[in-house]
């Protein structure tokens, strides 16, 4: 699985809330929406981070993927 935030049709309205920028802005550090592109994750990666967001410990994904993403 490869999240590409370039192709989410939600990016910029629920960044905040999704699990990559959870997982990829720095802990206590101010920062504006994440500006991740490209994020590789295997099909163990993304059974973990599913089990994290079953268990309420992180946001779920919320990429939407637009029509034009392939």
């Amino acid at each position: 699985m490869i999240i590409d935030c370039d192709s989410c049709e939600v990016r910029g309205k629920a960044c905040g809330d999704c699990v990559v920028s959870f997982l990829t802005i720095p802990v206590r550090v101010p920062a504006p929406v994440a500006t991740v592109r490209d994020v590789p994750m295997d099909a163990d990666q993304a059974a973990a981070v599913d089990a994290l967001v079953q268990g309420g410990l992180v946001p779920p994904l919320r990429l939407v993927r637009g029509a034009r993403a392939g």
